[in-house]
């Protein structure tokens, strides 16, 4: 008996995937890690809860949305485009980093992260709030409530919180348009 196939193409990080025959029912983490190498979205409670296996999903309007990869499976994705935590950083020609985004530098500057396996949902989420905040910009009342509901349900064990917060705020105040008075 065999599993039956069906073949999936999607856009991963701004590059087009090679048409790949996947087994019906795989997950998308699964999908990334074995068909594609991106092993930094991570298989953490494997039941949706964690949010450590996000990627973002760009959708035709401009908007983007985070999709857990443990629980949907890839052919979800077919047609899709799809960043990962490698897509963030800026690389030369050869591949190498040469630039993190802001969220990813402000993490790191915020020594936001201790063991890190939860980091890469939480660049995810940080990244889809700010693209929602430049199309949408709030006032800065708004911004600690906002900041809370958008990393709300990602879940750290090393409890970085406060940390990964802190890091968020500072992009968004630092980044002009994205508070509606501007402060």
């Amino acid at each position: 008996m065999s599993i039956p196939t069906r073949p999936i193409t999607l856009t991963v990080n701004g590059k087009a995937t090679a048409p790949a025959q996947v087994p019906e029912g795989l997950m998308m983490i699964d999908f990334l890690h074995e068909y594609l190498g991106l092993t930094g979205s991570r298989l953490g409670c494997g039941q949706g809860v964690c949010h450590a296996c996000v990627v973002i999903v760009d959708k035709p309007d401009g908007g983007s949305e985070q999709m857990r990869t443990c629980i949907t499976g890839a052919h979800f994705f077919d047609g899709k485009k799809v960043r990962t935590i490698e897509g963030h950083a800026k690389r030369n020609e050869k591949g190498e980093v040469v630039a993190l985004s802001p969220i990813q530098q402000k993490f790191i500057e915020h020594f936001s992260f201790q063991c890190g396996y939860c980091t890469p949902g939480f660049v995810n989420a940080a990244t889809v709030f700010v693209e929602k905040l430049k199309r949408q910009p709030i006032a800065r009342a708004q911004l600690e409530p906002a900041i809370n509901e958008a990393l709300n349900d990602h879940i750290c064990r090393c409890t970085g919180y406060v940390r990964y917060f802190e890091a968020v705020r500072d992009v968004v105040l630092q980044t002009p348009g994205l508070l509606k008075d501007g402060k």
